[in-house]
């Protein structure tokens, strides 16, 4: 089970987020993602939001770091580590803007992007960006079919439902000949999804019973993964009830996690980093 890092600072949510993010910048982010990098985690999200509503603000949170932007930065402060926008709102792009801006990312990092798309679910940010709201599933299912033709070659053709293009260069693309997909949600629905056009889900808001009903109702492809998340771990105060939170994620049938971590500092979340590399036992890279 391969374990990344929910990035602080680039997403703060209410109850979620430790104080200290809200000072915290680009030198403390570049530290984070260092060490990270150093010790072996496997990736580094950002969620993508233009603008949240204020009465979706104490459940959501305003910060949101664009993702392209963040990224970027944090490729050039790493050297092994993945890089998951974790997600990119479909909706909100052509899938030739995502194959440009994300194929761009995958080449300036090396070809470490694993591209994580979602359907969307905020109806005033869809209508503040003139989005299409009701279809928005199908479109982004055939946005899913879009990308997969566009993300790695310079001269992408398709022909869809709602997406068509041909005799267009996109350059440059993705550097690896076949970009991960994983799909985000929580219901059956985009599952499904990430099975028929994806390469793993990563689901939020279920239970464990529910996630487990949900995965009992597909046969999953060989290395299909199944990214959970957790609430803030504490590494070093609660070592055995950290080790017993991820047991029961690989239980329920995480391939990945998605870690948060509790912190006072931005030096105590790089402890926590390490005591948590340590208990999981993770092997630690050479930083080239």
């Amino acid at each position: 089970m391969r374990l990344g890092l929910a990035t602080p600072v680039v997403i703060q949510i209410p109850g979620v987020a430790s104080s200290w993010e809200a000072q915290a910048g680009a030198e403390d982010l570049g530290r984070i993602a260092a060490a990270a990098d150093t010790l072996g985690f496997a990736y580094l999200t950002c969620s993508e939001h233009v603008a949240v509503p204020d009465d979706a603000a104490a459940s959501r949170g305003t910060t949101y770091w664009d993702p392209v932007a963040t990224l970027s930065f944090l490729a050039a402060c790493t050297s092994a580590i993945r890089l998951v926008p974790s997600v990119v709102v479909l909706g909100y792009h052509h899938p030739l803007e995502i194959a440009k801006r994300y194929g761009t990312l995958d080449r300036l990092s090396g070809g470490r992007l694993t591209l994580g798309v979602g359907v969307g679910s905020l109806r005033e940010e869809f209508d503040l960006l003139d989005c299409a709201w009701e279809d928005r599933g199908a479109r982004a299912d055939d946005a899913m079919k879009a990308l997969r033709a566009s993300l790695s070659t310079e001269r992408p053709s398709y022909a869809g439902t709602y997406y068509r293009f041909d005799s267009m260069v996109v350059q440059p693309c993705a550097l690896q000949q076949r970009v991960p997909i994983w799909v985000g949600g929580h219901t059956r629905r985009s599952l499904r999804r990430a099975v028929d056009l994806g390469d793993g889900w990563m689901p939020f808001g279920l239970s464990g019973e529910q996630l487990a009903q949900h995965l009992a109702g597909v046969d999953l492809p060989d290395g299909f993964a199944v990214v959970l998340s957790t609430a803030p771990l504490d590494p070093i105060g609660a070592g055995q009830q950290t080790l017993d939170r991820l047991a029961r994620l690989a239980d329920l049938g995480a391939t990945d996690v998605t870690c948060a971590l509790a912190a006072r500092s931005p030096a105590h979340f790089c402890d926590q980093l390490s005591a948590l590399a340590e208990l999981a036992d993770l092997p630690a890279r050479e930083r080239r």
